[in-house]
């Protein structure tokens, strides 16, 4: 679901987890296997998560990130160690669902206070961004804000389209937002991230319709023979 990333040396162990537990309470350590077995479950709103690589053991692999936001230019991932966070067994199956990546995403704001974590990854969007700014972008969701899309989605841009990534985590779709001719500007990418809150709010498109952005105005979707959206301006 999420990987955190760490400077060389810098990956916490399972006490370092324990003691941000006890200070911060946002979420509870549920259970520590005996010796050093490289990850815990954590516990959060009546939900576990399970944190592995955590040191001395062996970290995860670094993520290939298609995307990154907020983070130097010359950051050497290959050189990070990674920690990953994924949904207990209970939840299988129902961790795409927006309750439980809403608990995901609060146990991240939590983690992203360890020291010498460099960046988050959202693993079904394939991105890297700085702890600060994914935390600047997700809070305002989880009061109530529009949806971070480049936290937990992503954007690329073609020769004349923008297309989604991670968005199929969602609603089982992604989507091409078509410039009608030209390279894609900021305009086109502003009309992208609205879209991806309004489809992630309303879910899977099964018909062609029209719809209304706020500062965008309307746009025709329908699938195309992928499945996926295919989006113009009306």
């Amino acid at each position: 679901m999420a990987t955190l990333l760490f400077a060389p040396g810098a990956r916490p162990d399972a006490d370092a987890l324990a003691r941000l537990a006890q200070a911060d309470h946002a979420f509870a350590v549920s259970h520590r296997p005996a010796g050093s077995a490289g990850w815990v479950e954590l516990l959060r709103d009546g939900l576990t998560f399970d944190l592995s690589g955590l040191s001395p053991d062996g970290g995860n692999p670094p993520p290939v990130a298609a995307s990154r936001v907020g983070l130097p230019a010359g950051l050497d991932v290959a050189a990070c160690e990674a920690l990953s966070l994924a949904p207990g067994p209970h939840l299988a199956g129902a961790e795409n669902l927006l309750p439980v990546v809403q608990v995901a995403a609060s146990l991240l704001l939590a983690l992203a206070t360890l020291p010498g974590l460099v960046a988050i990854g959202w693993v079904p969007a394939g991105n890297l961004v700085s702890p600060r700014w994914f935390v600047d972008a997700v809070q305002p969701w989880l009061d109530g804000g529009p949806f971070p899309a480049l936290a937990l989605a992503g954007l690329k841009r073609g020769a004349e389209s923008v297309t989604s990534s991670g968005l199929r985590f969602f609603t089982g779709q992604e989507f091409e937002l078509h410039t009608q001719g030209g390279r894609p500007n900021e305009s086109h990418a502003r009309a992208a991230v609205r879209l991806i809150d309004w489809l992630v709010a309303h879910g899977r498109i099964t018909q062609a319709q029209t719809i209304t952005l706020p500062g965008i105005g309307a746009l025709w979707i329908e699938t195309d023979e992928s499945g996926n959206i295919s989006v113009r301006w009306a």
